[in-house]
């Protein structure tokens, strides 16, 4: 018989309309947060259907975590796609919830001099990092002090730290051979934010800055893997919708006019194809764009992403494994998540747009 899903702090963050981490807050009792607002939470818990989907007390630390900027009235008549992250925590959380841990939501530090972090002090048995660096990350450098048991996503572990990753890099090569397989000669590339903080903006071709999140890296370096360099390359703010239609702009108004844009989320995707819209070009008639994530993007019917699927909810479940295996003091293995390529409707034939080319995007 199939087991019947567990409410998640998602249910109650949706059906109260407040964030996760106010739900997080509310529970865990860390952190500022009015008696009006954590009331709001525990009625929308206490809803049918909502009953028991978390439980007071904090175990884990679930970060960095960062939210979405609302408001933008280009998207009010569009039904937002459900973040990729969102369902990494679906499977994360009711796992924890099943084994008795509660979790807090913290925000990622960014190792400025003087700093203090909720990471320093909140009390918890284990912590997982949703967002790495690749290297001098300063939220693992605060749970190495701790000595505390730690598992990250897509991003290398720490000494005896669980992992539960994908291979990025492969699959965003295969992407980039498909564009050139169709005879596109001017690729550019719209990237995940490099660190928090930042405004979306046009970046060199050879752009590769000193330290990122290992996915921003992971899916640059596919480019030169695959032998092609970038007609030019955007760096997002965040990845949502709102800062794709931004970069789409940046991107596609560019004098190397690109003929494919290889975007490292279907989120900033989505944006994009909006942009072109406005634009008045056509996708993919005269511009492919491809994404990353699977996630399900009905407003864009008939039409379908070409984008890389994983299953984010697996992925959260084997989070919680990791976790569950560090706690019982043993070696945690580390998780390679499959992948799914999936060629639809937004990629064509490389045919001219505009002028001749003025930048060559081959290697």
């Amino acid at each position: 018989m199939a087991r019947t899903r567990r409410p998640t702090m998602a249910d109650v963050a949706a059906k109260a309309k407040v964030s996760l981490s106010t739900v997080s807050l509310a529970y865990s009792g860390a952190g500022p947060i009015s008696p009006e607002m954590k009331a709001k939470v525990v009625r929308a818990a206490d809803e049918p259907g909502l009953h028991r989907s978390v439980r007071p007390g904090a175990g884990v630390a679930l970060g960095p975590f960062r939210g979405h900027r609302r408001g933008d009235p280009r998207l009010a008549h569009a039904r937002l796609p459900r973040p990729l992250i969102l369902n990494v925590m679906d499977g994360l959380i009711s796992d924890l919830g099943e084994m008795g841990l509660g979790a807090l939501l913290i925000p990622a530090p960014r190792g400025d001099e003087g700093e203090t972090s909720l990471l320093e002090s909140a009390p918890m048995d284990a912590a997982v990092v949703l967002r790495v660096r690749d290297h001098d990350d300063p939220a693992l450098a605060i749970l190495r002090k701790r000595g505390l048991p730690v598992v990250v996503m897509d991003a290398e572990p720490p000494a005896g730290g669980g992992q539960v990753t994908i291979d990025d890099t492969s699959a965003t090569v295969e992407l980039i051979e498909h564009l050139v397989s169709l005879g596109h000669e001017r690729i550019g590339t719209i990237t995940l934010p490099h660190a928090p903080g930042l405004e979306t903006s046009l970046r060199p071709a050879d752009y590769w800055p000193e330290t990122s999140w290992a996915p921003m890296h992971h899916r640059l370096e596919a480019f030169r893997l695959a032998g092609v360099r970038p007609c030019v390359v955007v760096e997002s703010r965040e990845s949502m919708v709102a800062e794709g239609i931004a970069a789409g702009h940046l991107a596609l108004a560019h004098e190397s006019q690109p003929t494919a844009l290889v975007v490292q989320s279907d989120l900033l995707a989505a944006g994009v194809v909006l942009a072109a819209r406005e634009l008045d070009l056509s996708v993919p008639g005269d511009v492919s764009i491809t994404g990353f994530d699977g996630l399900d993007l009905p407003w864009l019917a008939p039409l379908e992403l070409t984008t890389v699927y994983q299953d984010g909810v697996e992925k959260g479940h084997a989070l919680a494994k990791a976790v569950k295996d560090l706690l019982a003091g043993e070696e945690p293995a580390s998780v390679l998540t499959p992948l799914e390529p999936t060629h639809r409707h937004l990629d064509g034939p490389g045919e001219a747009r505009g002028a001749e080319p003025r930048a060559n995007a081959r290697g």
